[in-house]
């Protein structure tokens, strides 16, 4: 599997560029997201500190290690993990988030890296890095085994990929789909399409093709009482993943 293949699907950029002006809005298209970040936050702050044997209890834990954001919308991650302490490459293929991002980002006087590019440009330019996250991005593109060899190569021996996205079950059709888009109204009709979903068995395996082990799952459910997302040994919907390259 060549790691340079072009993984972008054109439509799913255009759909998302549509929205690219509601990215910081937390009552906008983009709410499941900001809904979502707390719970992805602490999984991956865990997950890392625990890899890289960092200090729980600083501030910036990370100071010193490279993070490449796949598919980064308009910064929802990439600004929390510069304030960690990450040197932080963020790149998307839609110019309109990418210039969302960068405006925020430069509100909050972050130094992030961001780039209209992809993995794969990353790969070409021979850029390596400690950490590579690719959340809620692999169900949108157009060939999720060249996307995540190019995420591969994109990693140091040794160094961490974090991915999250939605299984493909029954469940996840009524929840993601049905409720999000049609019932609640919470993402616009046909963000989604439940035949491009990985079951996790999948996403392990395609992993472990391109040289990185799968070393913890976890899932995420929706709280309806609260309106948040927690932890929960649950995969049937929402799940996140966490490697280590080889």
């Amino acid at each position: 599997m060549r790691a340079t293949r072009n993984t972008i699907d054109p439509a799913e950029v255009a759909r998302f560029s549509a929205q690219a002006a509601g990215w910081w809005d937390p009552a906008g298209s983009f709410r499941p997201l900001h809904r979502l970040n707390p719970a992805r936050l602490q999984f991956i702050r865990d997950e890392l500190i625990r890899h890289f044997a960092r200090d729980s209890r600083s501030l910036h834990p990370f100071d010193g290690l490279a993070l490449a954001d796949i598919g980064c919308g308009g910064g929802l991650i990439a600004e929390p993990m510069a304030r960690l302490g990450f040197a932080v490459v963020a790149v998307d293929a839609d110019a309109q988030a990418v210039a969302v991002a960068k405006s925020h980002s430069a509100a909050g006087g972050l130094g992030i890296d961001y780039r209209v590019a992809t993995a794969e440009a990353l790969v070409r330019r021979r850029q390596r890095f400690d950490v590579v996250l690719a959340l809620e991005i692999i169900e949108h593109v157009a060939d999720p085994q060249a996307f995540l060899a190019a995420c591969g190569a994109l990693l140091k021996p040794g160094g961490a990929f974090i991915g999250a996205t939605i299984n493909r079950t029954p469940q996840s059709y009524a929840l993601a789909i049905v409720g999000a888009e049609y019932l609640f109204g919470w993402l616009p009709r046909g963000t989604h399409e439940w035949r491009r979903f990985l079951r996790p068995s999948e996403f392990v395996l395609g992993l472990r093709r391109t040289g990185m082990n799968a070393t913890r799952l976890s899932g995420l459910r929706y709280r309806l009482s609260s309106g948040d997302w927690a932890p929960t040994d649950e995969l049937s919907v929402n799940y996140m993943v966490m490697a280590v390259k080889r």
